[in-house]
C-alpha cells in the first residue's frame, strides 16, 4: 500500500447494500434470533501468539494417560453482544466515542460515530437497545470524516463533540443546539484524530498527513501551538494522547516513529495561558502560536511500519503497528523516570507486548478505559480482543476473545464507558456493535 492513499482507499471494496431502504438506520437485533446464542467469549493466558512456534524438545511432547487434565481458566472479563445497528450509508466507521461525562448510573450513555461525511449520536438504553437521538450530515458529499472527540463548554457546560477527516476542516458540533457551532482550518491535509486536554477541556489536540500536530484553544478560537518541523515527524501523523496530568503529548505515525513532546516548560505554559487571554476583537494582530520543533524523546525502535495507534498507561506508553501486537514501552531503562527524559536518551525498553492476529492493516485504534484498567482492539475479520489490566505485572493480563456469526467485517475502533461495563465498536461495512459486561 502506497503512503499517499488515504484510509478510505485502502479498505476492501463492500458489498452492495440493498435497495429501498429509506430507514436512516437499520436495527438489525432480534431478541429471538439464535446468532445471539452464538456470541461468545473465550479466555487464554497469558497473551501469547497461537502461531508462535515452539522448540521441539521432547518435553513439549503431549503424552497420553501421564497427569492430569488442566481445566480451562475461567474469563475474568465476559462480554455478551446485546445489538447492533448498520447505518444506512454503507460507508467504513472509523471512529467511535463514548461521551465521558456521566458519572451516575441514572445518566444516559451517549455515542457518536464518523464514517462517510455523517457524524450520528446514539443513546445505550436499557436491555441492550440502542436508540438514534440525532446526525450531522457535511454539506460536502466528499467529506469522510475519520474522527471524533468529546469535550464540553466551560462556560455552558453543555456538551460538545469535534470531528474532522480528509478535507482537514475541524468542525465543532453542538448536540443541544443541533448545529456545527465552529470550525477550524489550518491543516494542509487530512486530520487523523483528535484529542482533548484531560483537565483543560478548551484545549484541542490534532494531527494530521501534514506531518504535524496542533494545539487549539477552541474557547478563544486560538492556534497555540504547532508540533513539527526540524525534528518533528517526516511523514503522516497517525494518532495521538495527552497523558492524564496533561503535561506531556506522545504521537506517531507513518514515519514508524514515536515522540513525546513536552507540554510543562515554560514557553508552552506561557502560551497557553496567553490563549485564554486572547480576544480577537480586542487586538489588532493575530495571537502569536508557539512552533516546536523539538520533542523530548524520539525513537524508531519500538515498530518496523505505520505505527497508528497510541496511549498512555500511567508512565508508559501503548502503541501499535500492523505487526498483531501492542506493545508496552518506556523511554530510557527500566529505572528510567519520565521527568528525567532528555532529547540525548534514545533506547528504550519493552516491557510486554499484548499478542492478536489477524490485525496487519493499518489505521485499526485499541481503546482504553477511564481507569485503566481494560484495554480493547478489534481485527480485520471482526474478532474483539480484550485485555484486563488489573494485575501488577502486564504479562499477566488475561485475554477475552469475543464474537459474533454475523460480525466478520474490520473494526476500526472501539470505545468503552469509564468503568469498562460497556464496549462499542464499528466496522468497515458501517455497522456498530454494544458489548455489555456480564463479570
Amino acid at each position: 500500500m502506497e503512503d499517499t492513499e488515504s484510509p478510505a482507499t485502502k479498505k476492501p471494496k463492500l458489498s452492495e447494500q440493498s435497495e429501498g431502504k429509506s430507514d436512516p438506520m437499520e436495527d438489525e437485533s432480534v431478541k429471538n434470533d439464535s446468532d445471539w446464542e452464538e456470541s461468545c467469549s473465550t479466555t487464554s493466558t497469558p497473551t501469547v501468539d497461537d502461531n508462535v512456534s515452539r522448540s521441539d524438545t521432547p518435553t513439549n511432547v503431549l503424552r497420553k494417560g501421564r497427569g492430569k487434565s488442566r481445566k480451562a481458566k475461567k474469563a475474568k472479563l465476559a462480554y455478551k453482544c446485546t445489538n447492533y445497528v448498520k447505518e444506512d450509508h454503507g460507508q467504513p466507521l472509523f471512529g467511535v466515542q463514548i461521551c465521558p461525562f456521566y458519572y451516575k448510573e441514572s445518566q444516559a450513555i451517549i455515542f457518536a460515530t464518523v464514517g462517510s461525511n455523517r457524524v450520528t449520536i446514539y443513546e445505550c438504553q436499557k436491555e441492550g437497545k440502542i436508540k438514534l437521538l440525532q446526525s450531522y450530515c457535511d454539506a460536502n458529499m466528499e467529506e469522510n470524516f475519520y474522527t471524533c472527540a468529546w469535550t464540553y463548554d466551560e462556560v455552558t457546560r453543555q456538551p460538545m463533540i469535534a470531528v474532522a477527516g480528509l478535507r482537514g476542516i475541524i468542525r465543532i458540533i453542538s448536540p443541544v443546539s443541533m448545529q456545527c457551532i465552529k470550525h477550524y482550518t489550518g491543516h494542509g491535509h487530512s486530520v487523523n484524530e483528535l484529542k482533548f486536554h484531560r483537565t483543560k477541556p478548551s484545549l484541542m489536540l490534532s494531527v494530521s498527513k501534514d506531518h504535524s500536530l496542533r494545539l487549539w484553544n477552541i474557547q478563544t478560537d486560538t492556534l497555540v501551538a504547532i508540533f513539527g518541523g526540524v525534528e518533528g515527524h517526516r511523514d503522516e501523523v497517525l494518532s495521538a494522547d495527552f497523558n492524564a496530568e496533561g503535561t506531556r503529548i506522545v504521537s506517531c505515525g507513518m514515519d514508524h516513529s514515536l515522540k513525546i513532546w513536552k507540554l510543562d516548560q515554560e514557553e508552552i505554559h506561557k502560551v497557553i495561558q496567553d490563549s485564554y487571554l486572547y480576544n480577537a476583537s480586542k487586538n489588532d494582530r493575530p495571537f502569536k502560536t508557539a512552533k516546536i520543533h523539538y520533542p523530548e524523546f524520539s525513537t524508531r525502535d519500538i515498530h518496523r511500519n505505520y505505527v497508528d495507534c497510541v496511549r498512555w498507561l500511567g508512565d508508559l506508553v501503548l502503541s501499535k503497528s500492523c505487526e498483531n501486537c501492542i506493545v508496552c514501552w518506556k523511554p530510557g531503562t527500566i529505572f528510567s523516570r519520565l521527568e528525567d527524559i532528555t532529547p540525548s536518551i534514545s533506547n528504550v525498553t519493552v516491557l510486554h507486548k499484548f499478542q492478536y492476529h489477524q490485525c496487519d492493516i493499518w489505521y485499526m485504534r485499541f481503546s482504553i478505559d477511564y481507569w485503566q484498567k481494560v484495554l480493547a482492539l478489534g481485527n480485520q475479520v471482526g474478532r474483539l480482543f480484550v485485555w484486563d489490566l488489573a494485575v501488577e505485572d502486564p504479562v499477566k493480563a488475561r485475554l477475552s476473545t469475543l464474537t459474533h456469526p454475523k460480525c466478520t467485517s474490520a473494526i476500526r475502533q472501539t470505545s468503552m464507558t469509564r468503568d469498562g461495563n460497556l464496549l462499542i465498536s464499528v466496522c468497515d461495512d458501517g455497522t456498530l456493535w454494544r458489548w455489555d459486561r456480564t463479570r
